[in-house]
């Protein structure tokens, strides 16, 4: 097992790395201090992992609420289910919060915990590659609206992350490569010899070899410590990690939610925000077709669909919370390894990117 820490003041916590630390005696129970648990998880994961956690909470008063499995799910309507529940059980303001599942879970659980009674104890137990490099680590809790993703939310920190590898045997490959696009984003913005490792390494990631993944899951985990140590609520660098994710975002709102996973829909904005880097002449076409070469290696997609338009795009992306004062703010690349947020993006070079990139 490898502890990292996030370190934010008082409000560091341990993010714990490895395999069988579901079943690992004390490891979630030591970190609850009260009588009163609440394990929120989906219909998927509640089958294979609910038991095994409850297991370790038997000194516990301990109740269950199971969501519907799916981002199309991740709504203040389905939020309710969770407070309807914690009120009618009693909980008090020293219960703790559990959340078990993959990164809807943990944003809908950890949004929970931050409103209930103005904030409870919560824990992540992180069940997707995905949730275990990004989601789950820094805080960063809430629901999606019709009109835009993430928009309702909070910044609250859990007390501890535990990443068991063994959960992800059990996830199926296209989840798995949505994790991998988070994984090669940290890469991109902060650590080229990391994005190096990837290219020589996808084959290992993809068929689950658990030294490669534990690898994996230890770096992203470092690099994304690192920036929310220096900037917890995203006033400069934290938003490095948003990578793609202006697009990204764009792309789920206006397919409709579920129908791309957020690593997807992410893998195809980060094309996007390479090609647009391209056109600033901050990259090469070369580092360009290595990005999206590393991305299909992984196996997700790099083309957004056909159905949505420039003009569709740029009214989807007006709503993001990176923006200011109605401009509209993307990350993109000085080179592999190096993000920047300009202040000022020319409209015709985005335009350009969303009306030809997916023609190229």
């Amino acid at each position: 097992m490898k502890e990292l820490v996030v370190s934010l003041g008082d409000r560091s916590y341990p993010i714990y790395i490895g395999t069988g630390l579901l079943t690992k005696p004390g490891l979630l129970s030591d970190h609850i201090h009260s009588r009163q648990v609440m394990v929120v998880t989906n219909t998927t994961i509640a089958p294979l992992y609910l038991n095994t956690v409850l297991n370790s909470l038997q000194d516990f008063s301990v109740q269950t609420t199971i969501l519907p499995d799916g981002e199309q799910f991740k709504s203040l309507e389905v939020l309710t289910q969770i407070f309807d529940q914690l009120l009618s059980s009693k909980f008090s303001r020293n219960a703790t919060l559990v959340a078990l599942g993959g990164g809807v879970i943990g944003d809908m659980g950890g949004f929970a915990a931050a409103c209930y009674q103005r904030g409870i104890a919560f824990i992540q137990i992180p069940t997707t590659l995905l949730a275990q490099v990004d989601s789950s680590v820094g805080g960063k809790t809430g629901v999606n609206h019709p009109l835009g993703k993430n928009m309702i939310g909070a910044f609250y920190q859990p007390k501890c992350v535990i990443a068991d590898a063994d959960v992800l045997d059990t996830l199926d490959d296209r989840q798995l490569a949505a994790g991998l696009a988070e994984v090669i984003k940290y890469g991109l913005i902060r650590d080229s010899e990391f994005f190096i490792w990837l290219e020589q390494n996808m084959e290992s990631l993809l068929a689950r070899d658990k030294q490669a993944l534990a690898y994996a899951i230890e770096k992203s985990c470092v690099n994304k410590a690192q920036i929310v140590a220096e900037d917890e609520t995203e006033t400069g660098v934290r938003a490095t990690l948003n990578l793609g994710h202006t697009f990204g975002h764009a792309i789920e709102t206006g397919a409709g939610y579920g129908r791309y996973l957020h690593g997807e829909a992410v893998a195809i904005g980060m094309c996007q925000a390479a090609d647009l880097s391209r056109r600033l002449g901050w990259i090469t076409e070369q580092d360009v077709q290595r990005i999206i070469k590393l991305l299909k290696q992984a196996q997700l997609p790099v083309i957004p669909p056909a159905e949505l338009t420039a003009q569709r795009f740029i009214e989807l992306m007006s709503v993001d919370k990176k923006n200011v004062d109605g401009q509209i703010r993307l990350i993109l690349l000085k080179a592999i390894g190096e993000a920047s947020l300009p202040l000022n993006v020319d409209q015709a070079l985005i335009e350009a990117t969303l009306t030809e990139y997916g023609s190229r």
